[in-house]
């Protein structure tokens, strides 16, 4: 393998975020170098729509395939876009609502605003269950306990990302939803047998396998299924076995962000980005530090130079990612910059459709309270009733 198939091959397994709102030189060549599959934009990036566009744009210079242009962009806590042009409503409360042209509205709105600013890829939406053990780490980014109900949810709001042209990404595999811990900190350890999980969990993953275009594999540990301690994002039994063999998913599998506390607990940045390439995974996503990226991309390159079977493993990912980006062409192809007025724009959408999902959940609660009381009333006076 030539070194610059191999630096190609390489990049297209990195997905990198960095550090400033503009391109500098040091940037530029740090892309040039590498060639990502993908760069992340935070809100520590982000300043104006217009400066937003701009920078991808030069971001998409430094590389010769297009780039996944990446945000997490779910809505309430998660929203890299809010001192832009305004907050989105959560999942949660787009969920009370009840309402599920208003699940598909909330991905389009969604997906709007990312298309507008040069995004191509949405880290949304969550498919974690909303169980009472996660609800302090999860709260408002998980909608329902029932996996059917989640599924509802997220195959409107993928929708609605399809319809404006964004890539959606279902998160956290196998299920954050009965995880304690926070993985941004610390290892979330899962005591729950593969068969709960998979009746549970994995359902909405096995019910809408077609329907996602990534799946984000979690840095919790789940000991009944691997006998140890391993987090998914590392586990080949979690990926090549469960997600890709028994659930036969076929599209592009990420990393969680290798730069946080769960995994840097089972193993260092590059030895993590190995791990997850040699477990089945496709895409490593490292979120900042730029230590941690040069780590992952040389520990990658190390490996594949002395293990022919893992550089067959970086090649079969390498050509998956490539071969999605092909078929996924329209999709990736740069917008125009967005225009004063169309920014004005997105932003009044936005507040508009905050306004109505804030007045039907109202209305559905409002509902559900006169729902209740007809019905305790009807218990009482039932109660009431001399028996014959």
């Amino acid at each position: 393998m030539t070194a610059q198939r191999r630096t190609r091959e390489i990049g297209q397994l990195l997905i990198v975020g960095f550090d400033g709102a503009e391109m500098t030189p040091h940037l530029s060549s740090l892309l040039t170098r590498l060639q990502p599959a993908g760069v992340i934009l935070f809100a520590r990036n982000i300043k104006t729509a217009e400066q937003t566009w701009r920078l991808l744009r030069e971001c998409q210079k430094c590389v010769s395939a297009p780039l996944f242009t990446c945000v997490d962009l779910e809505g309430g806590r998660v929203d890299r876009l809010r001192d832009v042009l305004g907050p989105a409503p959560s999942a949660a409360d787009v969920f009370s609502t009840g309402d599920r042209k208003l699940f598909r509205k909330h991905g389009q709105v969604i997906g709007e605003n990312c298309r507008a600013l040069g995004f191509n890829v949405d880290f949304a939406p969550v498919l974690d269950l909303a169980f009472e053990a996660s609800r302090s780490v999860m709260s408002s980014r998980s909608v329902s306990a029932n996996p059917r109900e989640t599924v509802a949810y997220v195959r409107e709001f993928l929708a609605g990302l399809r319809a404006a042209r964004v890539l959606g990404c279902g998160k956290h595999f196998p299920g954050l939803g009965e995880g304690k811990l926070d993985s941004h900190h610390e290892l979330p350890l899962i005591e729950k047998p593969l068969k709960k999980l998979w009746a549970e969990d994995l359902l909405p993953y096995r019910m809408l396998r077609a329907q996602l275009p990534m799946v984000m594999i979690s840095h919790a540990a789940y000991p009944q299924v691997t006998h140890d301690r391993t987090p998914a994002s590392l586990s080949k039994s979690w990926i090549t076995g469960i997600l890709r063999k028994r659930i036969g998913y076929r599209n592009l599998v990420v990393s969680d962000d290798l730069e946080m506390g769960a995994v840097l607990s089972a193993a260092p940045a590059g030895q993590a980005a190995v791990k997850h390439i040699r477990a089945g995974g496709d895409l490593c996503l490292i979120c900042h530090r730029e230590d941690y990226i040069a780590q992952s991309y040389e520990e990658l390159v190390k490996t594949t130079e002395r293990d022919p079977k893992f550089a067959r493993r970086v090649a079969e990912s390498a050509r998956r990612v490539l071969a999605f980006k092909k078929k996924s062409a329209k999709i990736l192809r740069r917008t125009k910059e967005p225009s004063s007025a169309a920014v004005e724009k997105l932003s009044r959408k936005l507040w508009e459709f905050g306004e109505q999902v804030r007045l039907e959940g109202l209305n559905r609660a409002e509902n559900d309270r006169t729902e209740k009381d007809r019905t305790e009333n009807a218990r009482d006076k039932n109660a009431r009733r001399p028996r014959a």
